[in-house]
């Protein structure tokens, strides 16, 4: 028995949430990848401990994505079964996401230690390395415009003279233009990449925090409206 009234008003908001958690699950899985490529690649983290964040967004986006389609199904063909399933599921998923939100904010001081580690890895191999790793510090340094962990001293290792950097913390980059021009304000940039790096995270933590805010508003939402149709696709067998 189809249900009638308000309550088709109900399923059809359901299948819209579904649909909408749907995006969100390949939204969180586009992100996450994208992250962990950034992370690994762009700035050169290798901490394993980094790759924990976007692999939980990865995890939580595909375990949207097919819970949403239990949702959508169940609404549609008003399968009592795949909406109680749909909505324990989702339960699941919110105390997951608030458990993640609790260690995140329990080690979010760490994030400032992966990221003092890992560009102090990336000057000490820097020379030593391969030229593909070289070209991802230079693009670090040359895009973030920064130089060196904490400053351009931090290259002072880096030749002979011990005044010299590599030309990508120049402010115009040039060939040769590091030689000697380590302390010339001028001419290198004296901020190191550490603080540029952490408050971009964090200015970027805030807005994931924002989204996840909204994805869990929606859920509850999907929670509210999965049990109101379960209770009206029940009663409809009551009746038969």
């Amino acid at each position: 028995m189809a249900v009638e009234g308000g309550m088709k008003c109900v399923k059809y908001l359901l299948f819209f949430f579904n649909f909408i958690f749907w995006i969100c699950g390949l939204a969180l899985i586009v992100v996450g990848v994208i992250v962990q490529v950034s992370l690994h690649k762009t700035f050169l983290i290798h901490d394993a401990s980094a790759s924990a964040a976007p692999i939980f967004i990865i995890a939580v986006g595909v375990l949207i994505f097919f819970i949403a389609f239990f949702g959508c199904c169940g609404a549609w063909k008003e399968n009592y079964c795949m909406v109680t399933t749909f909505a324990v599921l989702l339960s699941l998923i919110i105390l997951a996401e608030i458990a993640a939100a609790i260690l995140g904010y329990v080690y979010r001081n760490k994030l400032s230690v992966i990221v003092q580690d890992s560009l102090n890895e990336m000057i000490s191999n820097y020379q030593n390395s391969t030229t593909e790793f070289r070209d991802g510090v230079d693009k670090l340094q040359e895009g973030w415009k920064c130089c060196g962990v904490n400053s351009s001293h931090d290259w002072k290792e880096f030749s002979i003279d011990g005044n010299t950097v590599p030309d990508s913390c120049c402010v115009n980059v040039t060939k040769g233009c590091g030689k000697g021009t380590m302390t010339d304000a001028r001419k290198v940039h004296q901020q190191g990449c550490h603080d540029v790096l952490e408050a971009f995270l964090k200015k970027n933590i805030q807005w994931v925090i924002v989204a996840a805010l909204v994805i869990a508003f929606l859920q509850i939402l999907g929670i509210v409206f999965a049990c109101l149709l379960m209770r009206s696709i029940r009663s409809g067998y009551e009746v038969m």
